[in-house]
């Protein structure tokens, strides 16, 4: 995978898309060697241990075998996909169900849609299949899921253009979606030539941010559940993105550029002509909040390389979030989810994967309103090269 937080249309972000182009090959997970596959082999192994917990969501199976050492905040472990590149899951208010990006194969010609799980543990198909779809959030009383799509203009899978380096596509036709569940009826929520994408709700159930281009740079912006009443949130150059709101609804925190100190201009001067050919490079960003009106921008994190997906723990007083900072390779492609305070102080690692080259990503944390469960997405357990799956652990305070 490659870093968008809400997977920005650079989506699944830095390691998503390393993923989707076979950057980060491999062969087998270092979580062992079991079959996780819908007859739940792990059960068998917990037999002596008492009945297995039951899951937080309908079709997730118990994989406590790919708990990782060190991985002393997962009480349990289920797994909810199996096989493709699955991401982004997020979930509805009532805690009982996620939204998610799902793509069955690792083919380039294949498209991220949006699901959401069901009763029966089924996966549903929420978006219309056309285009490119990204960042899909449960609406207050989960009968509704936004998200990002291209369908505007692109009937299949558009055609990513040559580029120099690594860069996520900001594609101007992504627009901001409402479908009913129920009706299955879609409404356009935020339209305008552009990039509008990485859209997220209040916990309060009040206003929506995302990520536009309408200022000129990829910025955050807000608005109310109609779409209207639009405010622009932050100024700086650069990307500022993947954004999600405090449990308070307070404050934002969300994922920008990192400049290099005495070479600002160049990097700036580069970020434009990349801005101009709908690109951005996410190889180096920190973790920020801001206030939702806009005001007392802080930077949390300050640890280079890719810093992205953060989010608010339940009591609002840390962050959790996905980075490669601790990768001593050059080319950083080990992800893992950390926790810091709000200052960037309290550094902890929570997931400890390092697979094979091109399997070592855990990215995209969100906990459940109640703190109880972790949603997050892995490459462990990989069968195919590129595998990246959805889990969901039962947290360990």
């Amino acid at each position: 995978m490659t870093l968008p937080a809400c997977r920005s249309a650079a989506p699944l972000g830095l390691a998503w898309t390393l993923l989707a182009a076979g950057s980060l090959a491999a062969c087998a997970s270092t979580g062992g060697d079991a079959d996780l596959g819908p007859s739940g082999s792990t059960d068998a192994a917990r037999a002596d241990q008492g009945p297995p917990p039951e899951p937080p969501v309908p079709g997730a199976v118990l994989a406590n075998d790919l708990i990782q050492p060190g991985e002393t905040r997962f009480k349990n472990l289920w797994r909810l996909t199996f096989g493709g590149q699955n991401a982004e899951a997020y979930w509805s208010f009532a805690g009982d169900r996620l939204s998610l990006q799902l793509r069955e194969t690792n083919e380039k010609d294949d498209c991220d849609q949006i699901y959401v799980t069901s009763p029966s543990g089924d996966l549903r198909q929420v978006s219309t299949g056309r285009g490119v779809t990204t960042c899909a959030f449960f609406m207050p009383g989960d009968e509704q899921v936004l998200y990002a799509s291209t369908q505007s203009g692109h009937v299949g899978c558009p055609i990513k253009p040559d580029s120099i380096g690594y860069t996520w596509m900001l594609w101007p036709d992504y627009e901001i979606y409402v479908t009913d569940l129920k009706t299955g009826e879609e409404t356009t929520l935020v339209s305008e030539y552009g990039y509008d994408a990485e859209a997220t709700v209040s916990p309060l159930g009040d206003r929506i941010v995302f990520t536009s281009t309408r200022s000129g740079d990829l910025e955050l912006w807000t608005c109310d559940l109609d779409g209207e009443d639009l405010v622009q949130v932050t100024d700086t150059p650069g990307y500022d993105g993947g954004a999600f709101f405090s449990h308070d609804g307070q404050r934002l925190v969300f994922r920008a550029t990192s400049w290099t100190p005495g070479n600002e201009a160049e990097e700036q001067q580069r970020y434009r002509e990349d801005l101009d050919r709908w690109q951005v490079r996410p190889n180096s960003m920190e973790i920020f909040t801001v206030a939702a009106d806009g005001s007392d921008r802080q930077q949390v994190t300050t640890l280079g390389g890719a810093n992205f997906a953060p989010y608010f723990t339940p009591d609002d007083q840390r962050i959790i979030f996905a980075t490669n900072h601790h990768d001593p390779a050059e080319r950083k492609f080990n992800f893992d989810i950390f926790l810091c305070d709000l200052d960037g102080g309290g550094l902890e690692q929570v997931t400890h994967f390092d697979g094979p080259p091109g399997k070592k990503f855990d990215g995209f944390p969100m906990f459940s309103r109640d703190g109880k469960y972790l949603a997050f997405a892995s490459n462990r357990g990989a069968g195919a090269p590129g595998d990246t799956d959805v889990f969901i652990a039962e947290w360990a305070d």
